[in-house]
């Protein structure tokens, strides 16, 4: 397995794991973040393991533009965070903003971790 492949397995790994969590625990996320509505957590989660399948194919395939991609979705990832981190639209609590902000900080070094190995690559990608 070359470094590509071991940082998009880091990334596919985290977004299963954590999509899964916010599906089975979407309850208990939403009271952290003092949400009334927990459905956006089921989204979230729902999305998480459609990222997580599409990271695994591209393990396999090691396209780099769809590599490049999902690059891209990460650090959109980590904009969205710092977005709802700077303005608060959803009124999260202190908790929830914390989690969020250490999500972000993991997205961005998968992401950067990523971005480093695709372009020392030189396999097929």
């Amino acid at each position: 397995m070359n470094c590509i492949q071991k940082s998009l397995l880091i990334n596919a790994v985290f977004s299963g794991i954590s999509g899964l969590t916010l599906i089975l625990f979407h309850n208990s996320t939403a009271k952290i973040f003092q949400l009334k509505n927990n459905s956006i957590f089921w989204i979230i989660g729902i999305v998480l393991l459609y990222f997580m399948t599409t990271i695994f194919y591209e393990i396999k395939t090691q396209r780099k533009i769809a590599i490049q991609w999902i690059i891209f979705q990460d650090f959109l990832w980590v904009i969205a965070s710092l977005v709802i981190l700077i303005t608060n639209p959803f009124q999260i609590s202190y908790t929830g903003n914390v989690i969020i902000g250490i999500i972000a900080l993991i997205v961005l070094f998968m992401g950067l971790n990523q971005f480093l190995a695709l372009k020392t690559s030189s396999n097929k990608v």
